[in-house]
């Protein structure tokens, strides 16, 4: 800002990055969503409707940290029964566990415009470690004037470590559904005044 213009951006290391300050997910644009194999045969993706997370983007980009508070029960599968069941205590066990988190403990560059976003992902009140494979899609100043970065980030966990250990298993073998989820999220955040 030397010049009197106002920073939307700045490049490291050849790459576009947001400026410093803190953000805030824009739920309207965000998606927090999952996949899991359903009796071996499809996949089940589903999503959460209510959530908030803030971004606080540093100077050295590793520096940058990420929080995040999920509403379990916002769950969204398109299948109101199976919202219900993932609701109770065979999966996810709401009246006891109503949110989860994730905490960034490390940012680290992994190429041109990826980051590993390492941190603790607390369901049903079990923390693990995870590593959220994460992708810069973008940084941009809005018709509004508003200043905005889109991400993109996944990652694998096994449902048993958190445990969500429903174990229904089908005449043939193997599980309803399986142990592994993937963690999707397509993200906007806005630089907050």
């Amino acid at each position: 800002m030397t010049d009197g213009t106002e920073v939307t951006s700045r490049v490291v290391d050849g790459v576009e990055l947001p400026a410093v300050g803190r953000y805030a997910l824009d739920q309207a644009h965000t998606h927090v969503g999952f996949a899991v194999r359903h009796m071996a045969v499809s996949k089940v993706r589903g999503r959460f409707t209510s959530f908030e997370g803030t971004l606080e983007v540093a100077e050295d980009p590793t520096q940058s940290s990420v929080q995040v508070t999920i509403d379990a029960s916002s769950v969204d599968t398109r299948d109101q029964s199976r919202d219900d069941h993932l609701r109770t205590n065979d999966f996810f066990d709401v009246a006891n566990h109503p949110t989860w988190t994730f905490q960034s403990t490390a940012v680290r560059p992994t190429g041109k415009g990826r980051w590993d976003v390492v941190g603790d992902l607390t369901i049903r009140g079990v923390t693990r470690t995870v590593t959220l494979d994460t992708r810069i899609e973008g940084v941009v100043k809005d018709p509004y004037g508003n200043h905005r970065v889109g991400f993109s980030a996944s990652t694998e966990i096994d449902r048993d470590d958190f445990g969500v250990s429903f174990g229904a298993v089908m005449e043939a073998g193997g599980l309803v559904v399986a142990k592994r989820v993937t963690i999707e999220i397509e993200a906007e955040a806005v630089l907050q005044a």
